[in-house]
Formats: structure tokens, sequence, C-alpha cells
């Protein structure tokens, strides 16, 4: 990582800026959904960021006049946040694994998420394997919950092209 804090101690590793970021996952825009990751708590949790913006593709049609990021959206940047966690937790940074949804239980969207704000994700193991994961996931708006998710995630190589 870039000029990220090392883990040298066991304890808490960040903050990690967008190059960071970039490093870890293989998304890219429009499906890049996290900005900054604040800090990692491998084996544990992960509180990171995405700064919405009125420049996102997908307000145009969600919905103009009354634009809302769409809820499944807000359980992907989740999930991604969930991503880093587990590369990082598991010793998979640069591998080329890639974590693939299994599930989505749960969730629930409680407030709007609009243009101009700071979406905080926080991700929480609740089973962690070594292929198989299931997290706890809140998104919030300055301390308010937004959205909340449990998913599960698999852990896998690239599907082979060709």
């Amino acid at each position: 990582m870039s000029d990220a804090p090392a883990d040298t101690t066991g304890g808490p590793i960040g903050p990690l800026d967008i190059v960071d970021v970039v490093a870890v996952l293989p998304h890219r825009y429009p499906m890049l959904l996290v900005d900054r990751v604040e800090e990692i708590v491998r084996d544990r949790s992960i509180r990171a960021t995405k700064a919405v913006t009125i420049n996102e593709g997908f307000f145009q049609g969600h919905f103009p006049g009354r634009p809302i990021m769409p809820g499944v959206l807000i359980v992907e940047a989740l999930a991604q946040a969930a991503g880093v966690l587990a590369v990082e937790s598991l010793g998979l940074a640069g591998s080329g694994k890639l974590v693939y949804f299994m599930a989505i239980e749960g969730a629930k969207f409680r407030k709007p998420v609009e243009p101009g704000v700071l979406l905080s994700l926080e991700v929480a193991f609740v089973q962690k394997r070594s292929s198989v994961c299931k997290f706890a996931g809140v998104a919030k708006i300055d301390g308010q919950v937004a959205a909340e998710a449990n998913f599960t995630a698999m852990i896998a190589d690239p599907p082979k092209r060709g």
C-alpha cells in the first residue's frame, strides 16, 4: 500500500486513500463505491467512506428531480468495504482473488442517500472461513443509519477466459 501506516503491531491500520483502495479492489469507475478506508481492524471490522456526488451516473435516472442513491448500490458499497476487510484479513492482497456475493439477508433502508453526503460504511465479520465469510454492514450518514444488511461472500479465483 502507498503511504498507509503499516500494521506492525497487529493493531488497526489506516487510513487508506483511493490509491490504496484500488490496489486491493478490482472494481473501477463507475462501479468502485469505496473512496477511502478510515480503519481496518484485521479479522474484525472496517470503517470506510463513499463520497456521494451528483456526478454519479445513476442519479440521472434515479430519480430526476429527486436524486436518491439506489439501495442495491448502498449494499454493493458495503460489500466492497467487506471485500477490502476480507482481502486484508486473509492476507490475499495482490493474489488476484475476487470476492463474490452469495447471499444478502435482512436488508433494510432507513433513510434516503442523496448527493452531497459522506456515506460511512461499517462492516464486521460475523463468520470467517478461508473461502466463505459472513458480514454485517451498516451505512450511516452523520451517525444515522441509512441502510443495513447481512451478507455472505465467497472468495475465489476470477473466472477463466476463453
